[in-house]
């Protein structure tokens, strides 16, 4: 296996080894020009190997010339890719637990590229873990990537918490705040309006039993004869008894 890498600061490394039955045998070391085997298996080899300086000094070149060239060249053709960057849309979302009186609170991060990034939970500055839960970095259908964590609090201790996000996407790092809880003004407006509603019903079942019973007086107006007639017929004399109660 070969490898080579550029950093950030143009320093070069790679290195050159080989693997028997899925194990290290035996890997160069282009500083001292000489092989370090990594099993007894490997001395045959490495002492063979050692006695050839001019194929060392080859590898060496390799690994700092043409292998970064190659890498270099590979890079550019996939700039736009590869240094892409998105940054984070972070949101943080609460509810509370009505059997406790806690609450908890998700901080969502969204549409981040690349895949990299570092979130966490800050209580009074400094990175708190417990009662925090996390998901996995996941893709989106646009090549970004999503994230979230939670933590559950005493509201009362609702103002030393911070989501804190740190991503290439971004200049600095971000610190989100947990908003006042709304939570009470919900419930008040729920309240409210399940009070409202009971007030309206309560004045249609009154209106109409207003209406039932006048309509009642109407027929004993037009029917005076009712309760005779009731009597006469042997039918039961509920309507009179009805009307005479109005």
């Amino acid at each position: 296996m070969v490898s080579c890498e550029l950093q950030g600061n143009e320093s070069k490394g790679g290195f050159w080894q080989y693997g028997y039955e899925g194990k290290t045998f035996i890997t160069f070391d282009k500083e001292t020009l000489t092989w370090v085997a990594s099993n007894p298996q490997a001395q045959i080899t490495k002492r063979k190997w050692d006695a050839l300086r001019t194929q060392n000094q080859y590898i060496k070149s390799y690994l700092e010339g043409e292998c970064i060239e190659w890498l270099e060249k590979y890079l550019s053709y996939g700039k736009e890719t590869l240094l892409r960057t998105e940054p984070p849309v972070v949101t943080v979302s609460s509810k509370m637990e009505m059997e406790d009186g806690m609450e908890t609170h998700v901080c969502r991060v969204d549409g981040f590229y690349p895949r990299e990034i570092d979130a966490s939970w800050k209580r009074d500055g400094e990175v708190w873990l417990q009662d925090t839960h996390h998901g996995p970095v996941a893709p989106n259908a646009d090549g970004t990537y999503h994230y979230w964590l939670s933590i559950r609090i005493d509201p009362k201790e609702r103002d030393r918490y911070q989501c804190h996000v740190e991503h290439d996407g971004l200049q600095d790092p971000l610190d989100v705040a947990i908003k006042e809880s709304n939570l009470g003004l919900i419930i008040g407006c729920v309240v409210g309006g399940l009070v409202l509603v009971c007030l309206i019903v309560g004045i249609l079942v009154f209106f109409s039993k207003y209406h039932f019973w006048g309509d009642l007086r109407k027929t004993q107006r037009f029917l005076p004869n009712l309760s005779l007639w009731g009597a006469s017929s042997g039918l039961p004399s509920v309507f009179p008894a009805l009307l005479g109660s109005i």
